[in-house]
């Protein structure tokens, strides 16, 4: 349900209540700063579902649980801005690329990049990253340590590189570009959201990788055309792009949307695999679910698939409450650029609001026993994300995070490799593998280290029978109704590659349903489509006689 309430003038203003205790020209930074969770989860407990604090000058005011996520999430642009809000990231991405252009023209760029996250593209990923995986793992051996989050950095970068900007990236410049990458990643912190260009030797690393990756990817425009034949990743995407008004992109905006294509790729997905590794390794009861179901599906040299990955339930719920529990993000923010109203409250046009998804996964009202590590929340007879806005591990409404299915993907990808070849347990006390809330990307304390031991026995590989598509029907009803909630459909794609006699999604993205109460023969194909949308825009209800 969605409260908020752009037009209302004749209700009296009342501002959402403030957090005590903020210092002269500080605010509130000083206990946001040494623990940003604990300091919004304070407010939530305080204040409730809204609240302000303050960070130096800029007064913020952080909304958590579903009916304040949904008001966030689905609030024009034109009143909530994003890129206002993410002025942090212009030194990284560049002037006027992305969050630092004029809407149209960024609307433009982010349309340019969604090809290569369609759903075509994405089945040939899987290969890719398989590949990287065993490359990885080719030398370990029968037993070893590793420090965990660094060796996921390294396979995600790799992975992303790969799949997304090409093989110059991936193998001629895989060093160089790995630095460049980790330089400009140490660029997203806290105090760039405030002061993103003081001269702290942080920024002035930042600053040239950037200019050192444009140098790079000015010399390989100029090698690919001297080519006759052309790559099909998102780097030669960018290169044949034009804007609207017939001009190409400049060297300096390709830079800057390369970075945003593997921030996308890769930013979160490295401390998301190591989570869910390290919360395997401390819990053996789910890790053997795991197993069980990776040996039946593939067995010991089991081809690994688009379309098996799809199929991996416990899996995915592990990976599903790893980023419950330890999101990515500290919060999403967007700037007020009109009056914002929820539920009584008037946000004033000048201050910040922010979403928190690990706060607001922590409602014990929407998550039951919410510190306790629990996959079989997700199952269909539970289903407890299944409320609109609940879990917002990739944030939601339509700036949801467009590479979503490509991190899942990534993830299912490299666990249904390692945990068939190797199990992992703990080296130092459970107690020692805590989030590191120094950075704006969370991710395990470093060092992060496990044993790695490899497996002798693997179950073989078991076919289970499917229903047919004529049993997944057999329910009562005319036909069926499809609607698409428009304001979360970004057009991957993926149901016109479900369903083609039923969805078609046109170049810029524009879907359109080609029959809106279908004869009940393509409610298979159409579930489908419903549950593979990467931003659950599809909704497929039964037409009862």
């Amino acid at each position: 349900m969605n409260t908020t309430n752009t037009d209302n003038t004749t209700s009296p203003v009342k501002e959402p209540p403030k957090m005590p205790g903020a210092l002269p020209l500080l605010g509130h930074m000083l206990k946001f700063g040494k623990n940003p969770f604990q300091y919004m989860m304070n407010l939530r407990e305080s204040l409730g579902e809204i609240g302000e604090f303050r960070m130096f000058h800029q007064k913020m005011v952080l909304m958590t649980g579903p009916e304040a996520n949904e008001a966030f999430f689905r609030a024009p642009d034109a009143q909530l801005d994003q890129s206002q809000a993410y002025k942090i990231m212009t030194p990284i991405f560049g002037k006027g690329v992305v969050f630092d252009a004029p809407p149209h023209k960024k609307d433009q760029q982010l349309k340019m990049l969604m090809p290569v996250l369609r759903d075509k593209p994405m089945r040939g990923y899987a290969q890719v990253i398989v590949q990287e995986v065993e490359q990885m793992i080719a030398g370990w051996g029968d037993t070893g340590e590793i420090d965990l989050l660094e060796f996921m950095k390294e396979l995600t970068i790799y992975t992303s590189s790969h799949c997304l900007l090409g093989d110059e990236f991936r193998y001629e410049l895989n060093e160089e570009f790995a630095k460049i990458y980790h330089d400009l990643e140490k660029g997203v912190n806290p105090l760039a959201f405030v002061f993103p260009y003081l001269p702290l030797p942080v920024f002035r690393r930042r600053d040239k990788a950037r200019a050192r990756l444009q140098e790079l990817v000015t010399g390989i425009i100029a090698k690919r055309a001297l080519k006759t034949e052309k790559s099909e990743d998102a780097f030669q995407l960018l290169i044949e792009s034009k804007y609207d008004d017939g001009s190409h992109l400049s060297a300096h905006e390709i830079t800057g949307m390369l970075i945003g294509t593997i921030f996308a790729g890769h930013h979160t997905t490295a401390g998301t695999a190591a989570w869910t590794l390290l919360e395997l390794a401390r819990r053996p009861e789910a890790l053997v679910v795991v197993l069980k179901e990776l040996d039946e599906l593939f067995g010991t040299d089991g081809e690994v698939t688009f379309q098996s990955l799809r199929e991996i339930p416990a899996l995915e719920n592990v990976i599903k409450e790893v980023l419950r529990l330890h999101p990515p993000l500290i919060f999403l923010i967007r700037k007020v650029m009109k009056d914002f109203h929820f539920k009584g409250y008037t946000v004033k046009a000048g201050k910040y609001v922010c979403a928190s998804p690990r706060v607001s996964h922590r409602i014990a009202e929407v998550f039951p026993e919410p510190e306790k590590f629990d996959p079989d929340r997700y199952s269909e007879a539970r289903q407890e994300d299944a409320l609109p806005f609940s879990w917002i591990a990739f944030g939601g409404g339509k700036h949801k995070c467009t590479g979503n299915a490509f991190a899942m993907l990534q993830l299912k990808a490299i666990f249904s490799i390692l945990l068939r070849r190797y199990t992992f347990e703990l080296v130092d006390e459970k107690d020692h593998y805590q989030d590191d809330f120094t950075q704006m990307v969370v991710q395990p304390v470093s060092p992060c280290r496990v044993r790695y031991i490899k497996r002798k026995t693997i179950k073989t590989a078991t076919v289970e029978s499917t229903l047919t598509e004529a049993q997944e029907n057999r329910q009562t009803g005319s036909g069926f109704h499809i609607k698409i909630d428009r304001e979360l459909c970004q057009g991957h794609a993926t149901c016109m590659a479900e369903a083609p006699e039923l969805f078609q999604v046109d170049e810029a993205g524009n879907l359109t349903v080609l029959q809106e109460n279908p004869a009940l023969d393509l409610l298979g194909k159409a579930r489908q489509a419903e549950k593979y949308c990467p931003t659950k825009a599809i909704i497929v209800n039964l037409i009862n006689e």
